[in-house]
C-alpha cells in the first residue's frame, strides 16, 4: 500500500490480536478532552497506537493515543481516545484509518464526539449537541483515489447521522435529564480558530458548531455502511460571540465541566442499542 493508502488489514490485524477474545460492535471516537470514556469501559485492553501499523502519534493535547476495548453498559465497545486531525499533516486517509479498521474488525455503529465552537447564538459553554448534519469545509475528501475493499463509490450522505439513532438520543437525554440540543456541524481543516467574518459566513450557511475533525470519519463510516451518531460538546463560543479571544485550554476545562453529562449520555445510549 502507498503512503496515502495505510494498510487496512495489517492494523486490523494487530488490533484484533491485541484485544482478543473481545469482538467490538460499536466503536467510540473520543474528541479534545473527552477521552475519561474510556477509564469507563471495564475489564479493558489497551494497545497503544505505537502497536498498530499506520497510526500515528497524537500531537495534540487531551488525545491520549490508544485504542481501548472492553465492555461498557454489557456491550463490547471499541473507543478511540485520541483521534488524527487534518490539520496535523495527515493525508484524510490516515485520518479515517481507524475507522477503516472499526469496520474491518466487524464494528456496525460509530458514535463520534468532539469538541467545537459555539455558533448558534443560544448554545453556551458546555452545550451538548447531537449532530443532525454537517458540512464539509476542509477541502478534503478521504473517498478520493482508488476505491478501498468493502467501500462503496459513492455513497448516500443525505442522512449520515442515523435518524433512528439520534431518536434514541433524544430518549435517553429526557431519561437521564441531560440537555441536549439538535444542530448542524461544520468541520474546517484548522488549525488556527475561525475569524469573526469566517464566523459570519458559516452562520448564514446553516452551521451551528465547528470544529476540525469528525466529517472525514463519518463519510468514511458511511461507505463502509457504518450506522452513525455524533455529539459535539461546546466547549467556546465562537469567535466575536464570546470572549475576546479563544484557546485549547478553554475547550479542555470546558469539556471537564461536562463529561458527567456526557458520560451519562454515551452510557444510555450505548445500553439501548
Amino acid at each position: 500500500m502507498s503512503e496515502a493508502f495505510p494498510d487496512v488489514r495489517a492494523a486490523a490485524e494487530a488490533v484484533r490480536r491485541a484485544i482478543a477474545p473481545r469482538q467490538p460492535s460499536v466503536a467510540l471516537v473520543l474528541g479534545s478532552g473527552l477521552g475519561f470514556l474510556a477509564d469507563e469501559i471495564a475489564g479493558a485492553a489497551r494497545v497503544p497506537y505505537a502497536a498498530i501499523p499506520g497510526f500515528p502519534r497524537p500531537t495534540v493535547q487531551g488525545h491520549a493515543g490508544e485504542l481501548v476495548a472492553g465492555t461498557l453498559e454489557g456491550k463490547t465497545v471499541l473507543a478511540q481516545s485520541g483521534r488524527f486531525h487534518l490539520y496535523e499533516g495527515h493525508a484524510p486517509a490516515v485520518v479515517a484509518l481507524p475507522i477503516r479498521v472499526f469496520a474491518a474488525l466487524g464494528v456496525t455503529t460509530l458514535i463520534v464526539t468532539n469538541a467545537a465552537g459555539g455558533i448558534r447564538r443560544t448554545f453556551r459553554p458546555g452545550t451538548l449537541m447531537l449532530i443532525a448534519d454537517h458540512l464539509n469545509l476542509t477541502g478534503r475528501q478521504p473517498l478520493a483515489g482508488p476505491v478501498q475493499e468493502g467501500e462503496e463509490r459513492f455513497p448516500d450522505m443525505s442522512d449520515p447521522y442515523d435518524r433512528a439513532l439520534r431518536d434514541l438520543a433524544r430518549a435517553v437525554a429526557a431519561q437521564e435529564r441531560v440537555a441536549l440540543e439538535e444542530g448542524t456541524y461544520v468541520g474546517l481543516l484548522g488549525p488556527s480558530y475561525e475569524t469573526k467574518a469566517e464566523i459570519e459566513m458559516l452562520k448564514r450557511i446553516g452551521a451551528d458548531a465547528v470544529g476540525m475533525s469528525t466529517v472525514s470519519e463519518v463519510i468514511v463510516a458511511r461507505a463502509r455502511g457504518l450506522r452513525c451518531l455524533g455529539i459535539s460538546t461546546v466547549t467556546n463560543l465562537a469567535a466575536g460571540l464570546g470572549a475576546p479571544t479563544l484557546s485549547h485550554q478553554e475547550v479542555l476545562a470546558t469539556a471537564d465541566q461536562v463529561k458527567g453529562d456526557l458520560a451519562k449520555l454515551v452510557r444510555g445510549i450505548v445500553r439501548k442499542l
